[in-house]
């Protein structure tokens, strides 16, 4: 039964991931925990904040899957934006208030790729004032509400790709592809200024996240209606921890070895085949049983280890 005695829902051990399509308007954290609520999951969290204006990818991890929302935080991601050029406003995008009006200059296709190139590669960038970024302890957004001078420091990101997809008059569409601490909004702000006039975003949808370039995501409403069709349905999309490794080299070990390193310990492995850099290590009942890398010695190591039902 999904409710226990009093009405309350009653929550279980769950492991795995829900790609979900975040609907406007919800925060991340909300999202979490509606999805949280339906699957009656005892554990979840979320990898990649999206703001409530952002819509699109956002993994949810659940159970043991919690263990990898570091690791997926620093994913290459994937997005579609929205900038209307000629007005700035104080979050750099639609929830703010509109901060500098300036007129929007004649502009082809070669101005604005002249103003997007710099904005390509290992740049610079500074974050929004509002955003969760913390300073002393405290999300920046706070202080600013409060109405403290805030002082964000520009930090180092990457952008992959960003290009021009299409233009209706002063609205500009984008496409992006971003590393780990990228704000859009701040790149819709710097394009603005390059350009001369000014801009913020009007739109954000989240297309993918590493390692799911082409993910099959649940919207809230479809998850609702397989709840009431039952509890089967409803776990049709949960999908296993170690979809989330399934770009990783995969070591599969026999009994000893898995115990071995159940246990933390470090192991070799015969065979010079063995990868550098992170791989996962299965256990010999096809259980996920860890994270690995190879130490400087040769030895795997337990980067992060989990505890799953076999074939989990």
């Amino acid at each position: 039964s999904r409710r226990g005695l009093m009405g309350r829902i009653v929550f279980r051990e769950l492991h795995g991931l829900v790609l979900l399509d975040k609907p406007l308007g919800l925060s991340s954290n909300q999202a979490l925990q509606e999805v949280r609520r339906l699957f009656r999951a005892a554990k979840g969290g979320h990898t990649g904040a999206l703001d409530p204006l952002a819509t699109g990818l956002l993994p949810l991890c659940f159970g043991e899957g919690t263990k990898l929302a570091a690791h997926l935080l620093g994913a290459r991601k994937a997005y579609r934006a929205t900038c209307r050029l000629g007005f700035t406003t104080t979050t750099g995008d639609l929830e703010g208030e509109v901060a500098n009006e300036r007129a929007v200059p004649s502009l082809d296709d070669a101005a604005i790729e002249a103003a997007l190139a710099p904005l390509r590669g290992r740049i610079r960038q500074v974050p929004p004032v509002y955003s969760a970024i913390k300073q002393g302890g405290e999300p920046l957004y706070a202080k600013a509400r409060r109405g403290e001078a805030v002082d964000v420091p520009a930090r180092e990101v990457d952008v992959y790709r960003l290009v021009l997809a299409g233009r209706e008059g002063d609205l500009l569409h984008l496409e992006i592809e971003c590393g780990t601490g990228t704000y859009i909004r701040s790149l819709a702000v710097d394009l603005g200024e390059a350009l001369g006039c000014g801009a913020h975003l009007t739109a954000l949808r989240r297309i993918w996240v590493e390692p799911f370039t082409s993910p099959r995501m649940h919207t809230l409403d479809e998850l609702r209606e397989r709840a009431g069709q039952g509890d089967d349905v409803l776990l049709e999309a949960l999908l296993p921890v170690s979809a989330a490794v399934a770009h990783l080299p995969a070591l599969h070990l026999d009994a000893a070895q898995s115990q071995a390193i159940a246990q933390g310990r470090r192991i070799a492995l015969d065979g010079t085949g063995i990868p550098s850099g992170l791989c996962a290590a299965f256990a010999d009942d096809g259980a996920l049983l860890a994270l690995v890398e190879r130490g400087p010695d040769g030895l795997l190591r337990v980067q992060r280890g989990f505890n799953l039902p076999p074939g989990g």
